[in-house]
């Protein structure tokens, strides 16, 4: 039974009003001690206060060109913070608008906005300028805080007049979307730096209930429509002490890296959160590419890497070229990793990757393994705190060797910011994440679909990735996406979208080998009876196939 929210220390009220009604939450669950959190409580107050008093010499965030100790990060967030409820004259429970690309300035802003008791609005900085006024009118956001780099779609965005006025760029001017390191930045009239520099360097964080609102995260539209997902002080912590503590096991000696953007909730937790929870450090850099953050990786002695398995698919052919011996532990999400990326990574560098399904509804990562616990095709077992079944069409729990909804409980869950599809996220009190799973007799679970992405064809039920991943294993394919074409005959008939490699060209007979291909590895009933080649595929700025896209090609 949930229990009654606490009292709140926003005197701007619109969270509370906006979340969904009581009886459409999901059940929440606390049943590790690490878990039972007091009813007052400021995530950044544990996440950096306790680690600048601790160890306020050790390396918090390194840069592309500069690096911050535990100590100076949290000067640089209280400044920022004095800022925010100083000259712009924010309020508690204030929505503000967050973007810029991975950088140390850009992650001081969202501990910034946290600390201060205003709800961070976290946003990708590809995104355009219409995506963004319909990202700020659901919020109703008060102020942004945007690098300099990416003033034009802003600009051009449709905001609230109140935060159109109290809009604040950093990183001085230039290309760039979040520079570091420029003098000159903070001299910029009326930028963010310049205001920091006036401020004092302690700021005491709000004392917010456990249950106040402090981050809203926009999905990355995999279905065209993003929803605001609200999450609580609690939920940030809960995510620090979840996977990362019994699945990662990462260490104050860690170093982390990896390529998603803060806004993304995989990233925010991998690359900020959770080095923080165990005084760790993080590596913010920007507009990385496979080799790029394999240099990287090697620069910065990295032990921990977090990215999307098209990005582990290509760094495995360039791993020899890199000292990879610092990397301890890589971490693959955001969508399903294909066995073939698996195994290609851990020939490539002998790690055993850990897979792991999250969703922005539930924060991050619910069911992953590592180690000795990962079984070949499956993501794994829920992580302590979380539990998991599978859902029939009616919503009855199945057994083993049955593909149906995947359905989550634990500490974090799904509330929706005014949307009526959070009645389609939460039933019986389980978080129904859209994807199609299986689960074997030892527990653990394996990844079919999406729920909306099973190809029913001739009465066979076919999973897409199954398909993706067999057309990956040959030597042309660098990647593809597989989806349901409609066709009178056969209901649906598979369909493949694939991106060739370097020196092979498409062709009917490269089509037609391919085919063949995939029915030497899988019942030859699912292979692609239709193959398009592109030069791209569809993809969010988090790195996930954007299927919809695909469908909706004529």
């Amino acid at each position: 039974m949930n229990q009654p929210l606490a009292a709140s220390a926003h005197t701007d009220h619109f969270a509370r009003e906006h979340l969904p009604p009581r009886d459409q939450w999901p059940e929440f669950r606390f049943d590790l001690p690490e878990l039972q959190y007091p009813a007052r409580l400021n995530c950044v107050a544990l996440l950096l206060d306790h680690g600048a008093q601790a160890h306020p010499d050790r390396i918090a965030i390194r840069g592309a060109r500069q690096a911050w100790t535990y100590a100076q990060l949290r000067q640089q967030v209280d400044r920022i913070a004095h800022v925010l409820r100083g000259p712009m004259r924010l309020e508690p429970g204030n929505r503000v608008l967050l973007r810029g690309a991975n950088c140390p300035l850009m992650a001081a802003c969202i501990l910034a906005v946290l600390k201060a008791g205003l709800i961070a609005v976290p946003t990708m900085p590809l995104l355009r300028a219409r995506e963004l006024g319909a990202i700020a009118g659901k919020a109703q956001i008060n102020a942004v805080l945007c690098a300099d780099g990416l003033r034009a779609e802003l600009e051009a965005a449709e905001l609230p007049a109140a935060a159109r006025a109290r809009t604040l760029w950093f990183g001085g001017t230039g290309e760039n979307a979040c520079p570091e390191a420029a003098p000159e930045a903070a001299a910029v009239p009326g930028s963010l730096e310049a205001l920091m520099a006036a401020q004092p360097s302690h700021f005491d964080a709000v004392d917010t209930a456990a249950d106040d609102v402090c981050l809203i995260s926009f999905t990355s539209g995999t279905t065209g429509i993003p929803k605001g997902t609200m999450h609580f002080h609690r939920d940030v912590m809960a995510i620090c002490d979840c996977f990362p503590r019994s699945v990662l096991q990462s260490q104050s000696n860690d170093i982390f890296i990896g390529t998603p953007p803060l806004a993304f909730t995989f990233g925010l937790g991998g690359l900020l959160l959770f080095p923080l929870r165990v005084g760790a450090t993080a590596v913010l850099l920007e507009k990385l590419t496979p080799e790029t953050l394999l240099k990287a990786i090697e620069t910065y002695h990295a032990t921990i890497c977090f990215t999307a398995p098209t990005f582990y698919r290509q760094m495995a052919a360039l791993a020899d070229k890199f000292d990879l011996a610092s990397l301890r532990k890589s971490v693959s999400a955001g969508e399903a990793l294909p066995l073939a990326t698996r195994e290609s990574w851990r020939q490539a560098t002998g790690l055993i990757m850990i897979d792991g399904i999250g969703a922005t509804e539930l924060l991050h990562i619910f069911i992953a393994a590592a180690g000795d616990c990962v079984r070949p095709g499956a993501t794994g077992k829920p992580v302590p705190g979380y539990q998991a079944c599978i859902l029939d069409p009616h919503g009855k729990p199945v057994g083993p060797g049955v593909i149906g909804r995947l359905a989550v409980k634990g500490p974090t869950g799904c509330r929706y910011l005014a949307d009526e599809r959070q009645n389609d996220y939460v039933l019986d009190g389980w978080n129904l994440t859209g994807d199609a799973y299986e689960m074997d007799a030892d527990g653990y679970f394996y990844y079919r679909s999406r729920t909306d992405d099973m190809i029913i064809s001739a009465g066979y039920n076919i999973a897409g990735p199954e398909v993706e991943d067999a057309l990956l294993r040959h030597p042309a394919v660098a990647e593809c996406g597989v989806i349901g074409k409609a066709d009178e005959e056969r209901g649906q008939i598979v369909e493949a979208h694939v991106v060739l490699r370097a020196g092979h060209e498409a062709s009917p007979q490269l089509a037609a080998q391919l085919q063949e291909f995939v029915k030497e590895q899988i019942a030859p009933y699912k292979y692609p009876r239709a193959i398009r080649f592109l030069k791209a595929l569809p993809r969010t700025e988090t790195g996930k196939l954007q299927r919809f896209k695909l469908r909706d090609h004529p």
